[in-house]
């Protein structure tokens, strides 16, 4: 169906203006509307952009209601660390969230959700060597864990409420070459901390293939929950080797002052950080290839040999110094 009203939530985040940018280059799509705190990462020749506060509840509504989107894609979820440290990203992500799933019961247009989630839902059901499936039970175990149920909740009243199809994407760690990512900032660290002597094994996803997800749920109008995973796993050992870095194994009162070493470092580890780096996290999609149609096109190993190579942030003085 072509000229479908398509709101991106998160448009302003890095995996938000992504999405947004293949929306605009898709054939169905026709208005196209997006909001976040922060401006689009992205140049965007279509999508109309309105910088809201996540306190702004009303406006929130206001702007879904005038809308009346066929398809809601929810992007706009604050991983802890990422653009915001733990407390705010939670608080953040419930507000919207909340103000989101609330105007989306009243839209009448609306035919298809797509929900971003996360893998860490799963908690120690992920751990390696264990391989969390969609059916696989979910006991979030961290802060991150649990703001997905939170979401995922919402998704699955809205669908009872409404009868929209809602496809619920949880995604492995999320990295590209601009993403703000919390584990990909630690493993760029000259030295990188793990815990104790074991070496865990844990699963990724690029950025582009995240995204590709939310295209594919939205245009197949799919209805149900994906992971959405790369190919393949990683260790931490061989993840540190790749980028040259030294091994940090550490425990105990080690394990305290490796964290707080990272956080210092610019790198903060926040608990679904932590708990992958103790003991892996490992995921695969038993939906993603029949309900999407949807495949990775590149392999964990292949995603972490390129963080190493995306350039450093470099900062260049002023050629002359001002007041």
């Amino acid at each position: 169906m072509k000229g479908r009203r398509v709101l991106v939530t998160g448009m302003g985040g890095e995996l938000g203006s992504l999405v947004a940018s293949m929306v605009e280059r898709t054939e169905w799509a026709g208005d196209i509307m997006g909001f976040d705190v922060d401006p689009p990462r992205r140049h965007l020749t279509r999508a109309e952009f309105h910088r809201v506060d996540p306190t702004e509840h009303d406006r929130i509504a206001e702007l879904i209601h005038t809308f009346n989107p066929h398809v809601l894609l929810h992007v706009g979820v604050w991983e802890p660390h990422a653009r915001l440290a733990t407390t705010q990203a939670e608080e953040c992500t419930e507000l919207v969230a909340k103000a989101v799933f609330d105007a989306a019961h009243e839209v009448e247009a609306l035919e298809t959700v797509v929900v971003r989630s996360g893998i860490e839902i799963y908690g120690p059901g992920s751990y390696s060597p264990d391989i969390a499936v969609e059916s696989s039970p979910i006991n979030p175990n961290t802060t991150y864990g649990h703001m997905c149920k939170v979401i995922e909740d919402q998704a699955t009243e809205l669908r009872t409420a409404r009868g929209v199809n809602v496809c619920t994407l949880r995604l492995a760690p999320v990295l590209g070459a601009h993403v703000p990512s919390p584990l990909g900032r630690i493993l760029r660290l000259p030295a990188v901390p793990y815990y104790g002597i074991g070496n865990p094994i844990f699963c990724v996803v690029e950025d582009h293939d995240a995204a590709t997800a939310f295209m594919q749920g939205a245009e197949r109008n799919a209805d149900g929950v994906v992971n959405i995973v790369a190919n393949g796993a990683i260790s931490m050992l061989r993840a540190t080797s790749l980028g040259k870095r030294v091994p940090l194994p550490s425990f105990g009162p080690g394990w305290w002052l490796a964290k707080n070493t990272a956080a210092f470092a610019g790198a903060p580890m926040p608990d679904h950080v932590a708990d992958l780096i103790q003991h892996g996290r490992l995921a695969a999609s038993n939906e993603a290839a029949h309900l999407l149609r949807f495949a990775p096109r590149h392999s964990t190993t292949e995603v972490v040999r390129w963080l190493y190579e995306w350039p450093s942030v470099e900062r260049i003085p002023a050629k002359r110094q001002v007041a």
